[in-house]
């Protein structure tokens, strides 16, 4: 197999975007999972970096605004032999599809969630996100007076077995990341640091890039309560990796009567049955 069997098109993203990386990062991923096209869904919702679906050579859904993960897990759920890749914004993810990212968090299914995290609604021209700082000026606020949602914690708290965080700016850390989230069994989320650089003047690159490192090499991830720590240090320094990694039974695994190890997709339909199936909604 090529190893250029994945690429990117044109975008209609601003010169400059943080989704730049993120889009390249991404396609030099698939290329090193030595997979074919029609065996990647990548999903989206609406946004910005929802639309990357719309700019690689694979399999891809857009969705409704918040509602990129329901799609995705149904996907997965009818087909097990595809790698479901979810990409979208923070207030795609955090806001509208908040309860949809809790409770998929919860079923646990063998997904894969790229938030791009620039701190607004950039598709809509700079309205505070969850994301936003409390008191930051924005296009469309003269100050957000919310406190911003922590999203790593939040997954944690909701059982993630996967949980990291990393930025567009460092590429080869973010390829590591997401190659690790890729190969997770179960739900995985990174949360990608991502500057938008049109409307937000405050989360840019200098920003992070004075503030960004990486979690210490000795440190293990397979400690909840000391992940949940880590991750609300957030401020002069900011941490990024692999803040908790464990082992829990998949969406799959704990349904064992449907799928029987055959995917929903290649099981045999059973006409006869459909008939009664219909009268116990009666």
């Amino acid at each position: 197999m090529k190893n250029n069997t994945f690429y990117s098109t044109e975008t209609a993203w601003c010169p400059g975007c943080g989704n730049f990386a993120i889009l390249e990062t991404l396609v030099s991923v698939l290329n090193s999972l030595k997979k074919e096209p029609r065996e990647i869904l990548l999903v989206g919702g609406i946004g910005q970096a929802a639309k990357l679906n719309q700019y690689v050579n694979a399999n891809g859904f857009s969705g409704l605004h918040g509602r990129a993960l329901p799609a995705a897990v149904a996907a997965k759920i009818a087909n097990e032999s595809l790698t479901v890749i979810v990409n979208t914004g923070d207030g795609d993810s955090y806001g509208e599809g908040g309860n949809h990212f809790l409770h998929n968090i919860r079923r646990n299914a063998d997904i894969t969630h790229f938030v791009h995290n620039n701190q607004i609604y950039g598709l809509t021209k700079g309205q505070p996100s969850p994301t936003s700082a409390a008191c930051s000026d924005l296009p469309s606020a003269a100050c957000n007076i919310n406190s911003p949602l922590n999203p790593l914690l939040l997954a944690l708290a909701a059982g993630a077995t996967f949980v990291a965080r990393s930025f567009s700016g460092n590429e080869a850390h973010l390829a590591r990341i997401m190659k690790a989230a890729v190969a997770h069994k179960g739900y995985a989320l990174v949360d990608i640091l991502q500057p938008c650089i049109s409307f937000n003047k405050v989360n840019t690159f200098a920003y992070y890039n004075e503030r960004v490192y990486e979690l210490e090499k000795d440190y293990k991830p397979s400690n909840r309560e000391k992940a949940m720590q880590r991750c609300t240090e957030w401020g002069k320094k900011i941490p990024i990796g692999i803040f908790y990694q464990a082992k829990a039974p998949t969406f799959h695994e704990r349904r064992p009567e449907i799928f029987n190890g055959t995917p929903l997709v290649d099981q045999a339909a059973k006409a006869g049955e459909l008939p009664k199936l219909l009268k116990t909604f009666l």
